[in-house]
């Protein structure tokens, strides 16, 4: 069983505290290519979060029967294996989808992500806090790329979810800006999104450092209130 605690800190590291793509920086390549609106990363997210909670919930029941030396090709097979059925079942059920972000899910396999969280967590512990960690890392990651994609597209095109009928055919992108606007191409292109998630990264440290400094300033008050007291 997992306390509540447990619970907590699994999700707070994995969605805010050590977020994947803002503190450990991993998993640039689909971050910057793929985030070209914010479908796109939130449906590459997806199909993550499916690979890393089954891995890591494999990982984690045969982590006492798996061999030390031979680990990580162990992991990689087991990973692959996965990033297979994915793979297909994209092509299967959303072949639009499956056409656009194209070699980016069979990528997932070698994604320093999933292999990462299988090695430092997964390895070490039992399957349900292994599969917990999967899913709240696949969240975090699953936020950040939405975020950083409805922002480019949102200057590149000035729409929000555009592609969302390659997923449900009956619903349309939202448009937020006047059909007039001529779109910032920058917004769409990797220098654009380098930029954005430089943004990104410096408001949460910024948001992070805010909080560190309203924890210190209450340490000091409950310090000191003794002191004032007598």
């Amino acid at each position: 069983m997992i306390t509540r605690d447990e619970l907590a800190n699994i999700a707070r590291n994995g969605l805010w505290k050590q977020n994947t793509s803002l503190v450990q920086i991993l998993g640039l390549c689909p971050l910057l290519a793929v985030t070209t609106n914010a479908v796109n990363g939130i449906m590459l997210s997806l199909a993550t979060i499916i690979v890393m909670a089954l891995s890591n919930v494999a990982v984690a029941s045969l982590r006492n029967l798996i061999p030390h030396e031979i680990r990580i090709p162990v992991f990689i097979l087991i990973v692959a294996a996965l990033v297979t059925v994915v793979d297909l079942m994209f092509n299967a059920h959303l072949h639009e989808l499956y056409v656009v972000l194209g070699i980016f899910i069979p990528l997932i396999v070698t994604n320093c992500i999933v292999l990462a969280r299988v090695e430092a967590f997964a390895a070490k512990n039992p399957p349900l806090h292994s599969t917990l960690d999967g899913i709240f890392m696949g969240l975090g990651m699953l936020w950040t790329l939405a975020l950083l994609g409805g922002m480019r597209e949102l200057l590149g095109a000035g729409t929000l979810f555009g592609g969302i009928d390659m997923v449900f055919p009956s619903l349309q992108p939202i448009q937020l800006l006047p059909d007039s606007y001529p779109g910032f191409l920058l917004g769409l292109l990797p220098p654009g999104a380098f930029i954005l998630l430089g943004c990104m990264i410096a408001g949460k440290n910024w948001l992070d450092a805010r909080a560190a400094a309203r924890a210190r300033h209450k340490g000091g008050e409950l310090t000191t209130a003794p002191a004032a007291g007598t």
